[in-house]
């Protein structure tokens, strides 16, 4: 995981997700970011996750690298190179309580180890990629399946608008949403990252 630069990530980009958290469905592409502190891959070991601020819940994504500087009109295939299988981690309640506040959410998903990855794997292309589906085992059931063919803003509208409003170039990573099926992480949770039927990431959870 050398070489990641910025990362981004989108919220609500499925309809169902935003549903379950009785959440709008966006009419643009609503975004956030995480500091590198948040980045760790899950290598097969112990993740620790803060125990102390309330539910800590699961969101499994689709991610995308990007591999070279954006330029207008430049499409997905041309710019993206890997992909990946990632959690963003969220500090629910704390999350609740800045809604409330409308304060951005940086301390509800912007903490150590926050954003979790699998390795990296080629991108295959974007239409083949709608073929395929992201998964995520926890214990070994599957609680997230997704599939970006089902992305409210796709992948081409996410790398446009990113780019114009933040900027995009080499090394930089896009958390592309979270279907429905988010749940709580409990201490000792064990996960497994799934791209179609391979495990490309695998960790345990351990909340301190």
């Amino acid at each position: 995981m050398t070489n990641i630069q910025n990362i981004y990530c989108v919220g609500r980009n499925y309809v169902l997700h935003a549903k379950e958290l009785n959440n709008k469905v966006p009419t643009s592409p609503f975004l956030f970011s995480k500091p590198s502190h948040a980045l760790v891959e899950a290598a097969g070991q112990e993740v620790l996750l803060p125990g102390d601020r309330g539910s800590v819940h699961y969101e499994v994504e689709l991610v995308v690298r990007i591999g070279k500087s954006y330029k207008k009109g430049m499409t997905v295939d041309e710019l993206v190179d890997q992909m990946a299988i990632g959690i963003d981690f969220t500090l629910r309640d704390v999350q609740t309580e800045l809604k409330k506040k409308a304060y951005p959410w940086l301390l509800a998903k912007g903490f150590p180890n926050s954003a979790l990855l699998s390795r990296f794997v080629d991108f295959p292309g974007e239409e083949e990629c709608k073929k395929g589906n992201f998964a995520l085992v926890k214990n070994g059931e599957q609680v997230q399946l997704g599939n970006i063919k089902n992305l409210i803003f796709d992948l081409q509208t996410i790398i446009d608008f990113t780019s114009v409003h933040f900027g995009l170039g080499e090394g930089d990573i896009i958390f592309t949403g979270t279907p429905e099926g988010v749940g709580e992480i409990k201490n000792g949770d064990e996960l497994s990252l799934l791209w179609k039927e391979e495990v490309l990431g695998q960790c345990s959870i351990k909340l301190g």
